[in-house]
């Protein structure tokens, strides 16, 4: 079976054929680095990079192309607001992004290219659509220029829309558009409310780019002007994407070949946003919950699902993802080191789910029924089937970026992470062997005595035929 994805544009499930066998183009919206990175934010992050982890497995080799934008309003207005210049503002928040993604494994891209180190090829595009007639200077010396959204055929193909039904577009001043729903693809500098050092040279006087056009420069210039496959969270498709679309192909570029777009992440049935006032940043979160459990509560979701955020949900997922671990441990696997997976490595089943529009709910269900089946294989003394049975789920893991032997979980956890595992694994080592020869004296109540001590410290023990095994128990605070 060969890979599946569903196709935003199409609106069904499609064989995925790339440009070139064997090779991927993958260009993904990153954020807008305004604020603190919160759960919402990185579910596109994990998602894009479980896909290209599978498109790498399937054999392929994958160019990754993640933006930063770092020119905005949005940006511009905190920055005034808390008083300082709007790029130490993006600089300090894409830091943060930064920390964000490594504390919870998501892969560097290829390239992460910054909208504000890219002007001269938006400039370069925008003045091409002028020249074919799909742009125009604001006539009221604005500075401006626009897209002409009536010049352009298919605008409103990748959502299914008319021009008549849409919306007026509220980036700019309607006064210089010739139609409300024209959108801006540079905006003239406006010396009295913005800073010279948000504005470039450009053709039609000082300005900065428009949202939309710099997505189309930048995955012009690393993908070339056409390339398989378009993402972001579904909150793009309109207007940005269709503007992307639109604008690209209006230059005469190809443009995407699929486009795939994730869920929200809600809260009381609301998209996660700063702007509702529900967000949950990853350093809070990270404060109670490891960034491995975090990751595999967000995988375990399809992509195309949406999750409503509960600490209750996530409780249920590391207890989930706690199972897995305590098989690993009991099983005490030769195992295998953190990467190099191929389809030779996995079950059929997790294969076929996979290449089912990028399956998690049921990949991940391959993964408990081969915990349940290798912790049986130990019950009954099978020693080598639960070897088999761990090695596959370490591979599994290994595709979802769960690994637990990947070198990023020991990196984002602190540098001496190590050294305390091994400090607390010879206290209590030593705490149950001194339990041990209290049950071999019968004295039960001093057995049972440091027990309760070793559980009052927060340490789960398990007794098992090959001895007793501690592990952190599961916080109750939030």
């Amino acid at each position: 079976m060969s890979l599946r994805i569903y196709d935003t544009a199409t609106r069904e499930v499609r064989d995925f054929v790339p440009l070139v066998e064997g090779k991927v183009g993958l260009y993904v919206c990153g954020l807008t680095v305004q604020s603190e990175p919160h759960v919402g934010h990185v579910r596109s992050g994990v998602n894009f990079d479980v896909l290209q982890r599978w498109l790498r497995v399937l054999g392929n080799d994958v160019t990754f192309i993640r933006n930063t934008t770092d020119i905005d309003d949005k940006i511009l207005a905190k920055a005034a607001e808390q008083g300082r210049p709007w790029y130490n503002l993006a600089y300090d928040m894409h830091r943060e992004l930064t920390k964000a993604y490594a504390a919870l494994n998501v892969a560097a891209p290829t390239y992460e290219p910054a909208a504000t180190g890219h002007v001269p090829e938006m400039v370069e595009l925008i003045e091409a659509l002028i020249e074919r007639g799909h742009a125009y200077p604001a006539a009221d010396g604005s500075g401006d220029v626009y897209f002409d959204v009536r010049s352009f055929a298919d605008y409103g193909a990748l959502t299914r829309q008319k021009v008549e039904d849409m919306e007026a577009a509220p980036d700019a001043d309607p006064r210089g558009k010739r139609d409300p729903r024209d959108f801006a693809l540079w905006k003239g500098w406006k010396s009295a409310t913005e800073p010279r050092t948000a504005s470039w040279p450009s053709p039609w006087g000082r300005g900065r780019p428009g949202w939309h056009i710099e997505c189309s420069a930048m995955a012009a210039k690393y993908l070339g002007d056409a390339f398989d496959i378009h993402g972001g969270g579904m909150d793009l498709r309109f207007p940005h994407h269709e503007n992307e679309q639109a604008q690209s192909r209006a230059a005469g570029q190809g443009f995407a070949s699929y486009w795939m777009h994730n869920a929200w992440i809600t809260t009381a049935g609301e998209k996660m946003s700063k702007s509702l006032g529900n967000s949950l940043t990853i350093p809070a979160v990270l404060q109670k919950y490891r960034g491995i459990e975090l990751r595999y509560y967000l995988v375990q979701a399809h992509y195309r699902s949406h999750v409503e955020f509960s600490f209750e949900a996530l409780d249920e997922a590391v207890t989930g993802f706690g199972r897995i671990e305590s098989f690993l441990e009991r099983v005490d696997a030769d195992g295998r080191a953190a990467g190099g997976v191929t389809l030779a490595d996995l079950p059929d089943a997790f294969v076929a789910a996979m290449n089912d529009d990028i399956g998690t709910p049921a990949a991940v269900a391959v993964i408990h029924d081969t915990v349940r089946a290798g912790n049986k294989a130990l019950a009954d003394g099978d020693d080598a089937t639960a070897q088999r049975a761990a090695k596959e789920v370490l591979a599994m893991l290994d595709v979802f970026g769960l690994h637990p032997a990947d070198p990023a979980w020991a990196q984002g956890a602190g540098g001496d992470t190590d050294r305390l595992t091994e400090a607390v694994d010879a206290l209590v080592a030593g705490l149950l062997e001194q339990r041990q020869q209290a049950r071999a004296d019968k004295d039960f109540a001093a057995a049972d005595a440091i027990r309760d001590r070793i559980k009052a410290a927060g340490i789960e023990i398990e007794d098992t035929p090959q001895g007793p095994r501690w592990s952190l128990g599961q916080s109750s605070t939030h």
